[in-house]
């Protein structure tokens, strides 16, 4: 009978070019060990990192994602660029708790082109922890078919998303104590709730429906939401003309 085979992760890394990568090059040189997990993608700041690549990378069948930037006001291009990258982990985090998946998969860190040390820990905490929480989909309980899909729904939403940032969720003041003050704050939870969760809501419950017609009572289940959440977004989409209900099937389809 042959042995299991050991679960290596992917881990899916964007590493800013003029600090983190520098760091894990020094790790290399120095050959400072740590598992070969990562597959690196090389940017010139952290900040350039998109909603859309995480989501991306998640839909592709990463097990983790890694953003690896600048200290905090070391940006090399501008000074609040790896504040861009904080943000945007932080708002990643409550989407992707929201579709299912564990934001333990989702980590940012600060290391300098010297830190090749600090590197290879981060790697070794970050494959140990991948690797206690098993393939994309398996802590989460959801097959890797479903999370692709409610992650290209949050791939969709991403303009939404950066519109509602820059009009009505911008941080009042740029630093990391600022930031994590913010993201866990009540009024972020508010707006959260109402501009970017109701709609990620939406449009999974649309995406579900343009698939096929169904009963109401289907959807819940299918989409690991509420009934009552999910009675509230039906009666919203009907008045707004986007889902109908065919009286003589008892379905509802998208129109």
């Amino acid at each position: 009978m042959a042995a299991p085979t050991e679960f290596k992760p992917t881990i899916v890394g964007f590493l800013c070019n003029w600090c983190c990568y520098g760091g894990a090059d020094l790790a290399g040189v120095s050959r400072f060990q740590y598992p070969p997990h990562l597959r690196v993608i090389r940017l010139m700041c952290s900040g350039r990192v998109d909603l859309a690549f995480i989501f991306r990378a998640f839909a592709k069948k990463a097990d983790a994602v890694f953003i690896g930037g600048c200290h905090l006001n070391d940006c090399h291009y501008n000074p609040e660029g790896n504040y861009d990258a904080m943000g945007n982990t932080l708002m990643a985090k409550r989407i992707l708790e929201k579709l299912g998946v564990n934001p333990d998969r989702l980590r940012l860190e600060w290391v300098s082109a010297g830190e090749g040390v600090r590197f290879a820990e981060v790697m070794n905490e970050l494959s140990a922890k991948i690797k206690s929480l098993g393939p994309l989909g398996s802590s989460e309980g959801i097959a890797v078919a479903e999370l692709s899909s409610r992650m290209q729904t949050a791939e969709d939403l991403v303009p939404y998303i950066k519109l509602v940032e820059r009009e009505r969720l911008r941080v009042p003041v740029r630093t990391e104590e600022g930031y994590r003050k913010f993201f866990g704050s009540e009024e972020f939870d508010q707006l959260f709730n109402e501009l970017i969760l109701d709609k990620l809501v939406m449009s999974r419950i649309m995406g579900f429906l343009r698939k096929k017609p169904a009963a109401a009572m289907e959807i819940p289940g299918s989409l690991a939401l509420e009934p009552s959440e999910v009675a509230r977004h039906l009666r919203q989409l009907t008045e707004r003309g986007l889902i109908k209900f065919d009286a003589g099937q008892s379905l509802l389809a998208a129109v």
